[in-house]
């Protein structure tokens, strides 16, 4: 009896030291040795349940609270692992030397936060997890987790990348850059925006909580950004600035600045980092205190819309104030300047009519379309069939097909999602009629 409860006793202590993190670590990298651990069982197996067995309970159950959120912000499934690991075999076996490095590099970070901390004395603690994703991100935060994804920033330019399927190529230029070489300006850049307060971004607020973090790194740590994107916007500065006016009113445009691989006429990705940047480093040049520059860019408000235009306008970036810009964009779009079956808000409308056209004041796309429900919900949308929708030859017009009943009051919304070929977005318009009895 003696010896159950013994073996009891030792099974629990032994659960509990497995589970339990360290509190005064600000760098933690154990899910690197457990992803390890875990790969070098997944590939001696051809069976995926068996992999997915192995993962489960040699990774993700092992894992730290950072393997938890990184896998949280960008929804890293199971699958995505097993896929990259049965995927690119050559890959892991280039990178595995790097991770496994992450130990020795720990205090160099620690060092660098030290930095920040005597530029911003209010620096709240935080912890960084060095994990393993599957190349969704290098770096990213949730609330005070730095959450780091080794497979991306602690690749360098012998990082072989011959297996990499098209969507994963803006990898092969990254690695090109020796990122190892860069990883305690990421984790000081990482660190700030743990500092930063909640926020609603649009892309200009978005491009300004990135470029403060990446240019308050290159303060403390006395440094250039490592990063191409802000030598190269540099290097363009009026032209991007021109591009940058107008296209930070579209929607949907995150993408094309930001964390994507939208194609621009700069040939490269992520110029948003510069503008933000830019902006960040024109308000601290202005600013006669700088640490109360650093304090107020740190804690700067992003859903205080007044904020963040009195940041803007005292950074003086822009060729003009945000408000003389986004009047000159509406100015730009395309509108919906007719419809050919009816006028609209009519009272009367002919329900055996078949079919909606809208007319545009200039070409469109051809491509991009977007119908949605008025204000009254899906009960007043009007029958339509997928297939009875089309562009006319020159996309000036498009067409739906519709099923309307007598005496019945019908919205749909034109959406801007309709857009130019420069991808100007249409001026929404609600269609708002009522069929005659």
């Amino acid at each position: 009896m003696n010896r159950i409860i013994l073996l009891f006793s030792i099974s629990i202590l032994f659960i509990n030291c497995k589970t339990k993190e360290p509190q005064n670590q600000t760098v933690i990298t154990s899910d690197i040795h457990s992803f390890w651990k875990a790969y070098d069982q997944i590939i001696l197996s051809q069976d995926t349940s068996i992999q997915y067995q192995l993962l489960d309970s040699l990774f993700f159950r092992k894992g730290t609270a950072g393997l938890k959120a990184i896998r949280q912000a960008r929804n890293y499934t199971p699958q995505d692992y097993l896929n990259s690991i049965n995927d690119y075999p050559k890959f892991w076996s280039s990178i595995r030397e790097n991770t496994l490095k992450a130990d020795q590099i720990s205090l160099e970070i620690e060092s660098g936060i030290d930095k920040l901390r005597e530029l911003y004395p209010e620096l709240k603690l935080a912890k960084i997890y060095f994990t393993i994703g599957a190349f969704r991100t290098p770096g990213t935060t949730i609330d005070s987790l730095v959450l780091i994804g080794s497979e991306i920033s602690m690749a360098d330019s012998k990082t072989i990348t011959d297996e990499f399927p098209e969507e994963l190529s803006h990898l092969k230029t990254h690695y090109a850059s020796n990122p190892k070489n860069h990883l305690v300006f990421l984790n000081v850049h990482e660190y700030i925006h743990t500092q930063q307060n909640p926020r609603e971004f649009n892309i200009l607020s978005l491009t300004i909580y990135e470029g403060i973090a990446e240019f308050i790194s290159t303060i403390a740590l006395n440094i250039d950004s490592p990063n191409p994107q802000i030598e190269h916007g540099k290097n363009n500065a009026k032209r991007i600035r021109e591009v940058f006016e107008k296209e930070m009113f579209y929607p949907n445009n995150r993408y094309k600045w930001l964390d994507g691989n939208a194609p621009n006429e700069f040939g490269m990705r992520d110029l948003g980092y510069y503008v933000g940047f830019q902006i960040s480093e024109n308000f601290y040049n202005q600013a006669k205190n700088k640490e109360v520059a650093i304090k107020q860019m740190i804690e700067l408000d992003y859903t205080n819309e007044s904020e963040i235009e009195s940041f803007v306008k005292k950074a003086n970036y822009f060729s003009a104030p945000l408000d003389t810009l986004y009047a000159t964009f509406e100015n730009s779009r395309p509108r919906v300047v007719g419809i050919r079956q009816f006028k609209n808000g009519s009272q009367n409308v002919n329900p055996n009519i078949k079919e909606i056209t809208v007319d545009f004041s200039e070409p469109l796309n051809g491509h991009n379309t977007g119908v949605d429900f008025g204000d009254l919900g899906q009960g007043s949308f009007p029958k339509n069939s997928i297939n009875g929708r089309y562009w006319s030859k020159d996309n000036t017009s498009w067409t739906i097909s519709v099923e309307l009943e007598p005496d019945k009051r019908y919205q749909l919304l034109i959406s801007n999602n309709f857009r130019t070929t420069e991808s100007v977005p249409l001026k929404p318009l609600l269609i708002d009629f009522k069929t005659k009895e």
